[in-house]
């Protein structure tokens, strides 16, 4: 029987067959190229979006800490919501060494950040007072561009109110630039913080000044005990010293009916150093006894006394605040309730 078919040739023998060549033709090879280009694409833009989140999620986590810095303008700043750590701002505002201050940064620029938050009004001051004045006058002086903004560290989230004070007076305490008299104004100030539910200012040092050691907090009590116990006759309350303040806090503790008298005493103070004398008398046992002024002797024309930040001024006729409050800012309605409060305060004494 032939192994031949109908066609006329029988079956291909295996080993005859040849290996047909495919060579990629241009429309292959460039179908090849582009596939290969879009892996490669993918693969990248997968890998650059994968990079983008981790670079994200780690910019939000500095945010929250607070280790990123914003350039943000002066005029969006206000240091009216914490007291100020310190007792006497004009002073500092005129001083030389703010003026030392103001000559670094127009030589230098800003080298470190204030660090501020946020609340429903903007921005508000935690740290760097001293840092944002200089910038302020600097621009008021120059009106340099380079003064128009402040750079700072901005805290997202909400941190407790007490953590806010405690922030804003951190930095002075370790640097130990705050007077027992300021530290203990802090206290005070804030006790008078309807956010801190009603807290006595002597539970609040505990709270404020917890890093520092239990006996330069017993001194700070003291002080907070001395500014009560004298309250405005007592003006010059930084130029206390820490022994005097505190044995003058344990003299009233063990005789308050000296309390008024020593008042007198101290109105009538009108340098420092006639009121540390005044405190040193009476620590050594001078006996102070209320004023009882001559009949007929006119009465003193002027006097001022500090209310946390603000200095009240009063003569015949007039009493000036002095404040970093923008009272143009409040409610119209708001302030004069608050004048008609003050007024009738006035009347019931």
């Amino acid at each position: 029987m032939s192994g031949k078919n109908k066609f006329g040739f029988g079956p291909v023998d295996p080993v005859e067959l040849k290996p047909r060549k495919r060579d990629v033709g241009p429309m292959g090879a460039a179908v090849r190229e582009v596939a290969g280009s879009l892996a490669e694409s993918t693969e990248n833009l997968v890998e650059q979006r994968r990079q983008n989140a981790a670079e994200a999620k780690l910019f939000r986590a500095a945010q929250e800490e607070g280790r990123v810095l914003e350039a943000i303008s002066l005029d969006a700043i206000r240091t009216d919501d914490l007291p100020r750590d310190r007792l006497d701002l004009t002073l500092i505002a005129n001083s030389d060494e703010m003026e030392e201050l103001k000559a670094s940064m127009r030589e230098r620029g800003q080298k470190e950040p204030i660090e501020v938050y946020q609340t429903q009004e903007g921005y508000q001051l935690k740290k760097g007072w001293r840092r944002l004045t200089a910038l302020r006058q600097l621009h008021e002086e120059t009106q340099d561009a380079r003064f128009e903004t402040v750079l700072a560290r901005v805290a997202e989230g909400s941190a407790s109110r007490i953590d806010l004070y405690i922030d804003m007076v951190e930095e002075n305490v370790i640097r130990e630039d705050l007077s027992f008299a300021e530290m203990a104004q802090v206290a005070i100030s804030a006790a008078s913080d309807a956010s801190l539910d009603g807290q006595g200012a002597d539970a609040l040092v505990g709270r404020i000044y917890a890093s520092l050691h239990k006996m330069k907090r017993s001194y700070i009590r003291s002080f907070v005990f001395l500014l009560q116990s004298l309250g405005p006759s007592l003006r010059f309350p930084k130029a206390i010293s820490r022994n005097l303040g505190v044995e003058a806090a344990r003299k009233i503790q063990a005789a308050p009916d000296l309390t008024q008298g020593l008042r007198d005493e101290l109105e009538a103070a009108v340098t420092a150093e006639e009121q540390v004398s005044t405190l040193q008398r009476f620590v050594d046992g001078v006996v102070v006894t209320r004023r009882t002024p001559p009949a007929g002797a006119p009465k003193r024309g002027k006097y001022e006394f500090h209310v946390g930040n603000a200095k009240v001024t009063a003569r015949k006729g007039e009493c000036r605040i002095l404040s970093e409050v923008d009272f143009s800012a409040i409610d119209r309605r708001r302030l004069q309730v608050a004048i008609e409060a003050f007024q009738n305060a006035l009347r019931d004494t």
